[in-house]
């Protein structure tokens, strides 16, 4: 086994208004887990923790000086990927609902798929996407890409 196992545990956003971030999170209707809080804030997605954490505290831990700029794209996007081409468009509008902006409307992609992105609260982009090799298990954790 390697010294480093083959899988992705934790995504953390550092987060610059953690209420409010939480708030869209939880009107995704994904389930905060108990203990959160404004402190520390998480949602267990499948088989990865997706962690809100103060900007200036994760910054300290993370990468010292100060952060980038409200709603300036990192250079990360992140997915949610659904289980049928059908199901895309529906969840991009269930997170405008929820307060996300639209980034790009869901199309065909050239590699088979379907995808659009949102952008949450703080500028973190979503993908939310599907992809016909995608394979999740009970759990929703996804066992093949």
């Amino acid at each position: 086994m390697s010294a480093i196992p083959p899988r992705l545990t934790v995504v953390t956003l550092g987060a610059r208004d953690m209420s409010s971030l939480r708030a869209f999170y939880s009107r995704l209707g994904w389930p905060e887990r108990e203990g959160s809080s404004d402190e520390f804030s998480s949602f267990l997605l499948g088989g990865v923790l997706l962690a809100l954490y103060p900007i200036g505290e994760l910054a300290a831990e993370a990468v010292p000086g100060p952060p980038g700029e409200l709603g300036a794209w990192n250079g990360i996007s992140l997915a949610c990927n659904v289980d049928s081409r059908d199901d895309v468009d529906p969840a991009y509008r269930a997170a405008l609902i929820a307060g996300a902006t639209a980034v790009a409307e869901p199309v065909d992609r050239p590699w088979g798929g379907r995808s659009g992105y949102i952008a949450d609260p703080e500028g973190n982009r979503w993908e939310i996407a599907w992809n016909g090799d995608a394979v999740f298990d009970e759990r929703g954790a996804l066992v093949k890409f």
